[in-house]
């Protein structure tokens, strides 16, 4: 079970795994073992919350396909196990981000008292070029 918040969990049965070569330098180890770690995870058939799919499927985000899949690869690492915990990182912190409500912005005006010395420093900052002009 993969954590996401107190209330919020995923199985490991819904995510998918797929090992293959990492790309890059690392010598012979890069053409003999296959550590990179390609994480699939479907978005629709999950057991997330609606509120979390939907906020997931609107999400503008490179790892997530047209057809609702959440592709993550990882191969930072020499290690298969490393780029494993890597992945599940990046999916629990994309989840993670799509939990946040942002809060309304509420328009607000300037006070009198900020206008007064916007204006005030304006009339300075005026002053302070007139007094530069040369005079003929």
């Amino acid at each position: 079970m993969i954590k996401i918040s107190q209330r919020v969990e995923i199985p490991d049965q819904e995510i998918e795994w797929q090992f293959i070569r990492s790309s890059g330098a690392g010598g012979q180890n890069v053409n003999k073992v296959a550590t990179a770690a390609q994480l699939i995870f479907d978005i629709q058939s999950s057991s997330l919350p609606d509120f979390y799919k939907q906020r997931l499927l609107k999400l503008s985000d490179h790892r997530i396909t047209q057809s609702g899949k959440v592709i993550i690869k990882a191969q930072e690492t020499r290690s298969q196990a490393r780029n494993r915990e890597l992945a599940l990182e990046q999916l629990t912190g994309l989840i993670r981000s799509v939990s946040y409500v942002q809060k309304k912005r509420i328009a607000t005006k300037p006070s009198r008292s900020a206008k007064e010395k916007r204006l005030k420093s304006k009339k300075q900052q005026g002053q302070k070029k007139a007094l530069r002009k040369k005079e003929f």
